[in-house]
């Protein structure tokens, strides 16, 4: 009972703000949180840092996708030393990758791929996780097990994943098809599935000038659907059945990722099969085998450890250093400008 009550809290946090984030975040006003003053112009005005709701959601979606990994892995008897150990290096791995792999694919400098990061964390996590359990037992006496750490790190992205598709949609990036250029299936069926986008500085108006035209809403199916997979996720790995949570998650996400390019309107590289496609289905045989390379060990799954293991001031500061790194590192935009100026108000003074 205690599981499927974790489990509906969550939906029901997350169902009211996907349908507002929907509605709302195509508008123009939810690109640009704030900018900030950096240096004076010779005609006395400012430029500005823009400041995005693209860095804001994407620092909520690592958070709660951390926090959500840390209570599982709570459950299954991993402590916060190896926890914050795993995470810490995996992202140390993995942002640099983001940047550094998308501008291979898409030659450009300032642009960020989860397709990228999300392969590189799943080729190393296996491996690096059972570093840490073979140097965590012979030298620190702990002992945890290497599938149940995998699995929670497969749900944790797919939520992740999914509450980050609210990024893409405030940047007006990862976008869909007109949808009078979508299979007829689709038009049939999901015509209702549609977002306007508008302002000048969405990606999807300065790169392919479809300001006001009805836009497949490929970003809010895969928030649905990553979301509702974590969930399913979740329910299996606190049922302890840890493997095949794994695989859910990673066949869901891998495979949507590569079916949902086709029906994709930025610019993923020349190729017809982009480069993130090919790494997504390389993931999925990859992944097949980590059940068998690293079998579950049978540690008993109990929620309210988890639970309790995360009401620890560590954890928190954890959460709030990540949150930070997360925010600066993805929402300063580097592809919008501003221009401030400031004034008095003299019948104030």
């Amino acid at each position: 009972m205690a599981n499927w009550l974790f489990v509906s809290t969550i939906a029901l946090l997350l169902a009211p703000l996907y349908i507002w984030c929907f509605k709302a975040l195509p508008g123009e006003r939810w690109q640009i949180i704030c900018a900030i003053p950096i240096r004076k112009m010779a005609d006395g005005s400012w430029q500005g840092l823009n400041l995005t709701y693209y860095g804001l959601f994407n620092a909520a979606s690592l958070c709660t996708a951390v926090a959500l990994v840390f209570i599982l892995t709570g459950a299954a008897g991993v402590g916060f030393t190896i926890f914050a150990a795993v995470i810490t290096v995996l992202l140390a791995f993995c942002l640099p990758a983001s940047r550094m792999i998308a501008g291979w694919v898409e030659k450009k400098p300032n642009t960020f791929s989860i397709g990228a990061a999300s392969f590189l964390g799943i080729v190393l996590g296996p491996w690096l996780v059972l570093s840490l359990e073979k140097v965590a037992g012979r030298y620190m006496g702990i002992d945890f097990d290497t599938m149940a750490m995998m699995s929670a790190l497969m749900i944790g992205y797919a939520l992740g994943e999914g509450i980050g598709r609210l990024a893409c949609i405030s940047f007006g990036c990862c976008y869909g098809k007109p949808i009078d250029q979508m299979p007829q299936w689709v038009q049939r069926y999901l015509s209702w599935a549609t977002f306007r986008f508008t302002g000048c500085t969405k990606k999807i108006v300065y790169a392919h000038h479809l300001e006001g035209r009805r836009i497949f809403a490929v970003q809010a199916v895969t928030a649905v659907l990553y979301s509702a997979t974590a969930l399913i996720g979740t329910l299996l790995f606190l049922n302890g059945i840890f493997a095949w949570a794994f695989f859910l998650c990673l066949f869901v996400t891998q495979g949507w990722r590569f079916l949902s390019e086709f029906l994709r309107s930025d610019y993923r590289g020349d190729r017809k099969i982009s480069v993130y496609q090919i790494m997504s289905l390389l993931t999925i045989p990859y992944g097949l085998l980590i059940p068998f390379l690293f079998p579950s060990s049978g540690h008993v799954v109990d929620l309210l450890s988890g639970l309790r293991a995360i009401w620890n001031p560590a954890v928190f500061l954890f959460l709030q250093v990540a949150w930070v790194i997360m925010f600066f590192r993805t929402g300063r935009s580097q592809v919008t400008g501003s221009a401030l100026s400031f004034h008095v108000h003299t019948d104030r003074v």
